[in-house]
């Protein structure tokens, strides 16, 4: 076999962000793109969503692209108060040029407070959309351990998987785009 029949390669990422809660009352909480009422916001330099973070993360590390930091550094003012939802389209962006497409996606949140429950399923259905792969979210508490159990501020994780698209080579053959 000389590769030519060989499936496109599945890649999977992981990614994970956490931020502490801000003590701005006017700060919002922004989760997967999703305002969470009546919630402190996050301490970060663009919106500190930690889910659209994770999942941004995750896309980067499954296409080998390093990490969201090398990226979009906090040092470069261009990136001051941006939406990260701006920063997942980018990443996404990314992929395309690297001829990789989501096949899914999922996001755990972990936090104590606030309730996220409702929020969830909004959540899901964004991160999906810009994507365009189904992405989960969900929540799960930590029992009151360490600093998010003090309620100190919210972190996610995530899990992505991403394929290489295939492509026509030059005599009509369907070819695997490369990774690197």
């Amino acid at each position: 076999m000389d590769g030519s029949d060989a499936k496109p390669g599945l890649r999977v990422g992981q990614g994970f962000d956490v931020h502490r809660f801000s003590d701005d009352p006017g700060r919002p909480l922004v989760l997967g793109g999703v305002v969470v009422g009546s919630a402190p916001g996050l301490v970060g330099h663009s919106d500190a969503d930690v889910v659209s973070h994770a999942l941004a993360d995750a896309l980067l590390g499954a296409a080998e692209l390093g990490d969201l930091g090398r990226h979009f550094p906090d040092t470069d003012p261009t990136w001051e108060g941006v939406g990260s939802l701006e920063l997942l389209r980018r990443v996404m962006s990314m992929l395309e040029g690297r001829q990789m497409v989501v096949l899914n996606a999922d996001c755990t949140i972990v936090c104590d407070k606030p309730r996220l429950g409702e929020y969830t399923p909004r959540m899901a259905r964004q991160l999906t959309s810009l994507v365009c792969a189904p992405v989960s979210v969900k929540c799960k508490g930590a029992e009151g351990l360490g600093a998010l159990g003090r309620v100190e501020g919210i972190a996610c994780l995530s899990v992505a998987l991403v394929s290489a698209r295939e492509r026509a080579s030059g005599d009509g053959r369907a070819t695997r785009s490369s990774s690197s």
